[in-house]
């Protein structure tokens, strides 16, 4: 096994290389305006730190959100052209169950929240019974409409340190990791665990809403008729 996880779903551009047992190489930058400028460079510097071609891969790990449009796809895009280009699955892990993990190895048991950066004043957010348990399905909400559901728990990811007033017992980690990504993809193949996607189905991203950028209704007509 050799997997390469990616994740651009939120500030951080990570990148890393796991063979199954442990991480070999890993990138990390926290940018939120250079995810499609930062992913590849920090891909080649990996496989270059791990020694390893990209030809040797057997599948790509990707971080499908939920995460702000355009930096997501970034992601998604290089991971799905990476596969098929190489002829490899690639699965997809919701980012929320990435930053559970990583917390879980920082020493966070559970119950907990994970909350990441939504922007427009909202938390993407999941509650998660353990670092591998997450209850019910990602959303995007103002944090004070959730202040009762999250009160007292620990929480991590970005969300949290941005709100303190709700998240009131915020934890590292505050960005995702793609080693951490890479771990529980690896733990979930050995399990037989399925991931976001079906095989040979691409992973479709968690947005949640719609993107910012939107075609203007009623738009005036300044060409010749």
């Amino acid at each position: 096994m050799l997997l390469l996880a990616v994740d651009t779903a939120t500030p951080a551009v990570t990148v890393a290389l796991h063979d199954g047992e442990s991480v070999l190489a890993s990138s990390h930058q926290v940018d939120a305006r250079r995810h499609g400028e930062l992913l590849l460079p920090s891909v080649d510097r990996v496989l270059a730190e791990a020694g390893v071609k990209l030809e040797a891969l057997t599948g790509i790990v990707v971080g499908v959100g939920p995460g702000p449009y355009t930096g997501l796809r970034v992601g998604l895009v290089t991971a799905s052209t990476f596969a098929s280009v190489l002829g490899i699955p690639v699965h997809g892990l919701c980012t929320l169950d990435g930053l559970a993990y990583a917390a879980g190895a920082a020493g966070i048991e559970g119950p907990f929240t994970v909350a990441t950066d939504a922007r427009r004043k909202e938390v993407y957010w999941a509650r998660y019974e353990d670092p591998r348990t997450r209850v019910g399905e990602p959303a995007v909400d103002r944090p004070a409409d959730i202040a009762e559901q999250v009160a007292g728990l620990p929480a991590v990811g970005q969300g949290a340190r941005l709100y303190p007033e709700v998240f009131t017992d915020p934890r590292d980690p505050e960005h995702q990791s793609a080693a951490a990504l890479a771990a529980l993809a690896a733990e979930r193949l050995a399990a037989g665990t399925p991931f976001e996607n079906a095989d040979g189905v691409p992973p479709a991203p968690l947005y949640l809403r719609r993107p910012d950028a939107q075609v203007p209704k009623n738009y005036k007509v300044v060409t010749p008729q």
